[in-house]
């Protein structure tokens, strides 16, 4: 299955480059996975596609200040820093620019508190880096680091917290899961008192966020392994919608990684709280075991959360919406707007 049939064009002008001053303000698309039928409506009606006894599960993973500016300490040249996840020891996978200039030994410099020697090389600027600081690295962290914005945002981001969802705890994360971010705590008050379960899983966004596609067919592509964990409440709060017949919501695709991953590892029976790491790559041909319906933004093309949210409703009804919601001026990508498909 080659790439490019999951390709299409977007004019620049629809890549959102701030979040909306209401967080729930944001439009949404729904679409029926079967039929491929589309209705536009607010993100705020997303209270009326939701039923008593469904399940909605929200990833609470919290990103970190995770950029960082330096310089390299032998020439003085800038140095960029994208952290992706701790290996423990004070040492961090990252990505670094420029990269021909970063090599094995080189030392980074940001400022008299912090600094980091790069130990290991891997491909498309990946690195493994050693920091070496006084303090505590979180708070030396969150003083001189920003957040991850992704390359396609160009815009500063004033405060902080727009990147972040409302229920975001558990921090690691360097991207947000941005399905997320349409949420704000009176809504989900609302979902609540309407019948409807929330769950908490946690998916630590790392590298397969960030780097793109690099093959020609889908098959080729070899997905980064993220952390994630599943508490034994949220565990039991699936078991027994799956016991009832009830739908299984998931808020974002990191939150449908997550499910399917761990719907892999018990094979249909009872889940257990489990933590790991997961590649698993969604595509079509792919057939769920827990997801039933999924909210989630609109992605990049070629992208392989397009390729996720084909496998759930169809590529030919995926990109027919796409179509039309570009017609119809959606927001795109991280700050923008939202599509619910069940």
């Amino acid at each position: 299955m080659h790439v490019d049939l999951y390709d299409f064009h977007l004019p620049e002008e629809l890549i959102a480059q701030i979040p909306l001053p209401d967080r729930s303000a944001s439009r949404l698309l729904t679409m029926d996975k079967r039929s491929g039928k589309t209705e536009h409506r607010h993100f705020t009606d997303i209270l009326e596609e939701l039923r008593p006894g469904d399940t909605l599960v929200l990833n609470d993973t919290r990103v970190i200040p995770a950029r960082l500016f330096g310089i390299k300490e032998d020439t003085g040249a800038k140095a960029e820093v994208l952290l992706l996840k701790s290996l423990g020891e004070d040492r961090w996978e990252a990505l670094v620019k420029p990269g021909k200039k970063l090599k094995t030994g080189a030392v980074i410099s940001f400022g008299e508190e912090l600094q980091a020697v790069i130990e290991e090389e891997s491909d498309m600027g990946g690195r493994t880096l050693r920091f070496m600081y006084n303090g505590i690295f979180q708070e030396i962290l969150d003083r001189l680091g920003m957040m991850p914005l992704p390359p396609y945002i160009k815009e500063k981001l004033d405060d902080r917290e727009r990147y972040q969802t409302v229920y975001a705890r558990n921090e690691g994360s360097a991207a947000a899961p941005t399905a997320g971010l349409h949420f704000t705590e009176e809504l989900l008050d609302k979902i609540k008192a309407k019948g409807v379960k929330l769950a908490y899983i946690t998916l630590h966004v790392g590298l397969g966020t960030f780097r793109p596609m690099s093959v020609e067919t889908v098959e080729e592509h070899v997905m980064h392994a993220e952390f994630f964990m599943l508490s034994q409440e949220t565990a039991d709060i699936l078991n027994e919608a799956r016991e009832k017949g009830s739908r299984i919501v998931a808020v974002g695709t990191t939150s449908c990684r997550t499910l399917e991953t761990v719907g892999g590892i018990f094979k249909g029976g009872p889940l257990e709280a489990c933590s790991g790491w997961t590649d698993i790559f969604i595509y079509p041909g792919y057939e769920f075991k827990l997801v039933d319906a999924l909210i989630t933004n609109f992605h990049l093309p070629k992208s392989t959360l397009v390729m996720l949210v084909s496998a759930l409703a169809g590529r030919e009804n995926i990109l027919a919406a796409y179509q039309e919601a570009i017609e119809e001026k959606y927001r795109f990508f991280s700050f923008g707007d939202a599509m619910f498909i069940y």
